[in-house]
């Protein structure tokens, strides 16, 4: 049996940032390009939240089975097969011609991305001190981050000079290094005792969860007929029903609920649950502002939107620092309220408004949201024991795409419903301002469990000692 390669101290974080990188990447260029693939496909341009949200809900569905798959097969082999799966995903989604195709591609796509990120993320966890995450987790995202800078931008290049089915093959050769990297220095990482699959957990929970989001991403525009949607709704909430019970009578559920006894892991889930409601409608909602309400190209548009994702790259080495001086509670607290507050300005934006302060007002809104995601994703580890650690990683990754998930469909119904209420059927520039409202208020609304936090919650993670131990009045 060979062994791996000497591995280099960053190689490895390096080698998970290939596949947020290329998942990264691939999620801003395409929400950049949503009005000419609507355009190629004859379609609404609403109708591709569909694409939007059966990439995430796919991510929901399989996060929770990527721990015990690279627990069962090794992670290395996972992680290698993820990349595969996305990439064909990828050039699926490039030889679409018809809506159902695309988002078909986009669910397989989504298959992959379940177990590429989750499962390097889980072999950081297991080999970083917790008083080392904070800087870990920023390391490890800084070169992913890199994506959302450039997808803009490149996406609007290459759909105005080119189609908008040549953003799928940027895919393939970073797949292909990241093939090679982790072939080289990914270490295949098991172990030795795992408790079986909850398979009776992953046919309530997947389908439920399936059903729910889709019969939310129906509503509005009636992409299903009525009676169908509704019945999704209802069939999907029965069976997470269904998961909750069966869930608590189980010794190894596939989500592990009781986790969320621990205040911190609570306060992360339902926060930043509810932050990412907001976060989600984002991609969705401005190169539509942009492109539809504006009359911008996607090339223009590109140019303004990059701004968030560069200014969550700047930010995002400092993050560290800034916990250090005022811990996690002032911190998530304070920072939802203001990054709420720019999600906000964006629907104060209109065709006169300058390029230079949209571009200036989408940097600093990016900042703090790229600070509150380190709080947030820093916070739900910090008072988990190294054996519930990969059960941790399943649940919150769950709730992050769900989250993301609602708020493009959230963002699309108030989209939808401020057009229905002045009785009409298109899209106008003076919609997007109540739909960024609305989210706008979810968004805020992460202050309430932010708030039930001790002071000197995660003070081991943030490496911020508490006054009693640190000797200060």
């Amino acid at each position: 049996m060979s062994t791996p390669a000497p591995r280099p101290s960053r190689i490895v974080p390096l080698t998970v940032a290939t596949a947020l990188f290329m998942e990264n990447t691939d999620s801003t260029v395409i929400a950049t390009a949503l009005p000419s693939i609507a355009a190629s496909l004859h379609d609404d341009p609403i109708a591709l939240k569909l694409a939007l949200t059966a990439y995430l809900v796919s991510l929901a569905i399989f996060i929770p089975v990527s721990g015990w798959m690279a627990d069962r097969f090794g992670a290395r082999t996972v992680f290698r097969a993820a990349l595969c799966v996305f990439m064909a995903g990828s050039l699926a989604c490039a030889a679409a011609d018809g809506l159902a195709w695309f988002v078909a591609a986009r669910f397989v796509q989504g298959m992959g991305g379940a177990m590429m990120t989750p499962v390097g993320r889980l072999v950081l966890l297991r080999s970083v001190p917790k008083a080392q995450l904070v800087t870990a987790l920023s390391y490890l995202t800084l070169p992913a981050l890199i994506g959302p800078v450039i997808g803009p931008p490149l996406g609007g290049l290459i759909t105005t000079a080119l189609d908008w089915r040549w953003i799928f093959f940027i895919n393939l050769p970073i797949g292909l290094v990241g093939l090679v990297l982790s072939s080289l220095y990914f270490e295949n990482l098991r172990e030795p005792e795992r408790p079986p699959l909850d398979f009776a957990g992953f046919l309530l929970l997947g389908p439920g969860l399936a059903a729910l989001m889709l019969g939310f991403a129906s509503t509005g525009r009636h992409l299903l007929p009525e009676a169908v949607a509704w019945s999704c709704l209802a069939g999907g909430a029965a069976l997470l029903a269904l998961y909750v019970v069966h869930a608590r009578r189980t010794a190894h559920p596939l989500v592990r609920l009781d986790l969320m006894r621990h205040p911190t892991f609570r306060a992360a889930v339902l926060g930043g649950s509810l932050f990412r409601i907001g976060t989600g409608a984002i991609p969705f909602l401005l190169p539509l502002m942009l492109q539809v309400g504006f009359g911008l190209d996607a090339l223009r548009s590109g140019l303004i939107t990059f701004a968030a994702a560069a200014g969550a790259m700047l930010v995002k080495a400092l993050a560290p620092s800034i916990l250090r001086r005022l811990g996690f509670r002032t911190v998530m607290v304070s920072n939802a309220v203001l990054a709420s507050a720019f999600l906000a300005v964006n629907g104060l934006f209109t065709a006169q408004t300058p390029h230079w302060l949209m571009v200036l007002l989408l940097f600093v809104g990016g900042c703090l949201r790229s600070v509150q995601f380190t709080c947030v994703n820093a916070i739900a580890y910090a008072d988990l024991e190294r054996r519930e650690i990969s059960a941790g990683t399943s649940f919150a990754s769950v709730c992050q795409q769900l989250s993301l998930s609602l708020g493009v469909t959230l963002g699309a119904l108030a989209l939808e419903g401020v057009a229905s209420l002045h009785g009409r059927t298109a899209i106008e520039a003076a919609d997007f301002g109540p739909a960024f409202f609305a989210v706008a208020v979810i968004s805020a609304l992460a202050v309430l469990p932010f708030r039930r936090l001790s002071p000197e919650a995660g003070a081991e993670v943030s490496g911020r000692m508490p006054r009693a131990a640190s000797g200060k009045p």
